[in-house]
């Protein structure tokens, strides 16, 4: 049976970087972003990196119906979901002082609530593909932030949010790792993508951590059997503090 997986914020940058390689190896992927002409270049670039089926689904991360139409979604592609890859996120800078009501919400909402409802949702159907390969199991990764485990000035929300993601993984492991289906959360620094550009005059792109290391360590827990859990990864970039 072809793999199939659910990749979040995946019409650019590290979503759409892994589910090329996933694509390269003969998954079939559902792809979610904002914008559908984006996500119609990514699905077309996904197909001709091999993707047995590609479908992509336009949304907003804080719309509270997301997850249920996602996994209904999915479910047309595939009984089962062997990878749920919880990529999307938002974030923006500001001290704990000044930072605005709306922003806050927006960034629970996004990445929190998001990823926590779409794994809710999503159980069934990891459950399906750690019952039908037993050997192989059912991953879930999500991408979280060196915020989450480092405080960082200007970050207190968004390092929140991921802070409360890498529990999410280690209770997610707690719960369900006895039956297969197992979390990894990764937490990198600044990576070079274009989320990263609003510090790139402080921090230059060819010193943040590229996209393909981030790919490679997916690749990598997908690849391994459900006996070993691997509940976090943590990446800093060569130079740099422990929070940065």
């Amino acid at each position: 049976m072809t793999r199939a997986a659910l990749v979040t914020g995946g019409s650019r940058g590290i979503g759409l970087a892994v589910a090329r390689r996933l694509a390269s190896q003969g998954w079939s992927v559902l792809l979610t972003g904002r914008h559908q002409d984006t996500l119609d270049d990514a699905a077309d670039t996904v197909r001709g990196d091999g993707a047995t089926e590609v479908r992509t689904v336009a949304c907003d991360m804080a719309d509270p119906n997301v997850a249920d139409v996602l996994v209904r979604e999915f479910a047309q592609l595939s009984p089962t979901m062997d990878a749920l890859v919880l990529n999307a996120g938002v974030g923006t800078a500001g001290p704990i002082e000044s930072y605005s009501t709306a922003r806050f919400d927006k960034t629970v909402e996004v990445n929190l609530r998001a990823p926590f409802r779409i794994l809710q949702a999503s159980m069934p159907l990891l459950r399906s593909a750690a019952e039908a390969d037993p050997a192989r199991g059912a991953k879930v990764i999500a991408l979280a932030s060196l915020a989450g485990v480092y405080p960082e000035a200007g970050l207190a929300a968004y390092g929140a949010t991921k802070a409360a993601l890498l529990s999410l993984i280690d209770t997610l492991n707690a719960e369900e790792s006895g039956s297969g289906i197992t979390g990894t959360a990764i937490a990198p620094g600044y990576v070079d993508t274009d989320m990263s550009a609003w510090i790139a005059d402080r921090i230059p792109p060819d010193t943040m951590i590229a996209v393909n290391d981030l790919v490679e360590l997916v690749d990598g827990v997908l690849r391994m059997s459900p006996r070993a859990v691997v509940s976090r990864i943590v990446i800093t970039r060569a130079g740099a503090g422990l929070g940065a």
